[in-house]
């Protein structure tokens, strides 16, 4: 076991983790934090996406150990503390930018970093941005159509 210290959420968490731990398990069954999905394993379906030290990553693909001294936020991590929703996650709700809700949570990580990191001031521009991220249901019309409302609203 390795002893790893880490902020996830504004709090820090210090906790013994097997070396081989992925960061979406820990997230998940060491932290109880269900919001980040696991869904293909592989880093290509963006389920597991996480906000590293600011930025999106794919947490099945990455151990936790790797975490060591850095900030984790996940979808829980978003809110704030009162619970008022993130402007991303406010407009995903309003533009129904879901149906089964699987790839919410790392499309709206994924979404926020794309607004802060890269230009999404276009339907194509948003939908490259995506790209990482899978979705079975929508089509993406609405994920799109969220992620620039949200945008506006984070500008």
């Amino acid at each position: 076991m390795t002893t790893i210290t880490l902020k996830v959420n504004g709090r820090e968490v210090t906790k013994d983790v097997a070396p081989q731990t992925l960061l979406v398990q820990f997230i998940r069954e060491t932290l109880q934090l269900t919001g980040t999905h696991v869904g293909c394993d592989t880093a290509q379906c963006g389920a597991c996406t996480v906000h590293l030290n600011g930025r999106a990553v794919k947490s099945c693909n990455m151990l936790a150990v790797q975490a060591q001294g850095a900030e984790v936020t996940t979808i829980e991590g978003l809110a704030a503390a009162d619970g008022t929703l993130h402007p991303m996650q406010e407009a995903f709700n309003q533009c129904h930018g879901l149906q089964c809700g699987f790839c919410t949570p790392g499309m709206v990580m994924s979404a926020v970093d794309l607004v802060k990191h890269h230009r999404c001031d276009s339907d194509a521009a948003v939908r490259e941005g995506l790209e990482g991220n899978l979705c079975r249901c929508t089509g993406y019309q609405n994920i799109v159509k969220a992620v620039r409302q949200g945008a506006a609203k984070m500008a």
